[in-house]
């Protein structure tokens, strides 16, 4: 249990200290008007209080991912608990704050436009495809799984069958990505938020009652995971624990906050904030499922390997039945709020890249109905094979918003080291797992890691080069009173 609390004890830390670091790096201004309070229209621009845009982002970033993640990622060992520590306070915190506070400057802008402010056009077309495709591709998958739990929980009631349940589903989600964000996701997530943070304190107080004797970093950093020979601990854990520690996710979903804000201060806790919660969330399930997979304690009543049973074992076993009834909810109502808001953010992506005001419900309606043709027509394609790209596509939307927030850093001759470092880690992770996956290229270690090497000393010699070009040149303001980019 002891680098369990000190990674507990490093997470509120790193939110109370390089938290305020990179605020003050960014440099908030508290006197400067936000979207919400300049340009209010009743839809997706109205202010929020804090501790209500605190909760909305961390379910909004949240859902099941800090949970099965972890849990998936607890299979490698006690190195799950160095990534989401080191992992959420220096890339994921990092990398969900400026995706946040750059889309506040900007008016509210949109994930692909932030890109294409800092990356140039190329990049920003690029996003402006891939990002609603994969937001479409989240919100069919969140519906599959809790239509196909409520199906099996009113199992022999008439007229509750999984395409009932799918349609009921996706009325929701129609109904979430159309009305103004203050009258369903502004009352429903905070409830749901706090509900998981309820159940992970319940599996917290569990932890220090129980007292297992945990895998400890000082036992060394070996890979644990039972397909080891197949499963590099790198880049894989990296790929596995994205929620918790980096998600690219997250910076679709940011923006949709920054046009709710009504101070920058709110900045520090809504984002950085918000993935340290999201972190020790994580960090809380990654412990419990070390219990379940790795001490003879739990080995003796736990025997399987699902993410799904981890989370009942621990719920029935440790919280009884307020904990099932918890899990269960966090099973059905975590991915189904994952999922709305990803249709939400596809539909200002697309509003925002075809220059359509969002004021008029007509005008809503004309963005969303073609996502959720597209997202009931992907209910019947399987996504076994298509899944296991998702959390790769994932991370390389990560490292591309680290990049960008490189080059803001950069041209605004600010401490860009903080961006760069986690950066060019992340794009290590990517190209080895191109390289190495079963699912991609399957090359061998040898050469995966040596081409990872390769392309990420090009994109250092790349930045170098267009950082010495740089230096001395005068460079146009943007809207956000930094300056812009002069693409690498």
């Amino acid at each position: 249990m002891i680098s369990f609390s000190v990674s507990m004890v490093l997470l509120l830390a790193g939110y109370w200290v390089y938290g305020r670091y990179v605020e003050k790096v960014f440099g908030i201004e508290p006197g400067r008007l936000t979207p919400a309070v300049a340009r209010p229209d009743g839809v997706d621009y109205i202010p929020l209080s804090g501790w209500r845009l605190f909760l909305i982002q961390f379910l909004n970033i949240a859902g099941l991912g800090p949970i099965f993640g972890a849990i998936m990622g607890a299979k490698f060992g006690s190195s799950a608990y160095l990534w989401i520590v080191f992992g959420c306070i220096f890339a994921g915190a990092v990398h969900d704050y400026f995706s946040g506070m750059l889309s506040l400057r900007n008016n509210g802008e949109s994930y692909p436009e932030i890109v294409g402010r800092y990356m140039g056009k190329p990049f920003m077309q690029v996003v402006r495809v891939f990002t609603p495709v994969m937001m479409v591709l989240v919100g069919a998958v969140f519906v599959a799984g809790p239509a196909g739990l409520l199906a099996k929980l009113t199992a022999g009631t008439v007229g509750f069958s999984f395409g009932i349940w799918t349609a009921v589903i996706f009325i929701y989600f129609i109904a979430a990505t159309l009305l103004p964000i203050d009258q369903l996701i502004g009352r429903l997530y905070p409830l749901f938020a706090a509900a998981l943070l309820f159940m992970a304190f319940g599996i917290l107080v569990s932890l220090y009652l129980h007292m297992p004797a945990l895998p400890e970093v000082t036992d060394g950093l070996m890979n644990t995971h039972p397909k080891a020979e197949t499963t590099p601990l790198f880049p894989m854990l990296f790929i596995t624990i994205a929620c918790g520690a980096l998600s690219g996710f997250h910076a679709t979903q940011s923006p949709m906050m920054a046009r709710c804000m009504t101070n920058e201060r709110q900045g520090r806790p809504v984002f950085y904030g918000a993935m340290i919660a999201e972190g020790i969330v994580a960090l809380i399930w990654a412990a419990a499922a070390n219990f379940a997979f790795h001490t003879p304690e739990g080995q003796a009543f736990f025997t399987g390997g699902n993410a799904a049973q981890v989370v009942d074992f621990v719920s029935n076993n440790w919280l009884g039945t307020l904990g099932g009834a918890l899990a269960v909810l966090g099973v059905i109502a975590a991915p189904i709020t994952s999922g709305d808001t990803a249709f939400r953010s596809a539909r200002l992506i697309v509003a925002d890249a075809l220059k359509i005001e969002q004021k008029s419900l007509m005008k809503r309606l004309l963005v969303s109905l073609p996502l959720f043709a597209a997202g009931f027509v992907l209910l019947f394609i399987d996504f076994e094979v298509i899944w296991r790209y998702f959390a790769w596509s994932n991370q390389i939307l990560g490292t591309i918003t680290l990049w960008a927030v490189t080059i803001y850093l950069t041209v605004n001759r600010k401490n860009y080291f903080i961006g760069l470092i986690p950066a060019l880690f992340m794009t290590a992770v990517v190209s080895a797992y191109l390289f190495i996956a079963p699912e991609t290229l399957a090359l061998s270690a040898t050469v995966s890691y040596a081409l990872a090497l390769a392309l990420t000393a090009l994109c250092v010699f790349f930045f170098v080069r267009w950082k010495n070009r740089l230096t001395g040149k005068a460079v146009p303001s943007t809207a956000d009173g930094s300056v812009t980019a002069r693409r690498p």
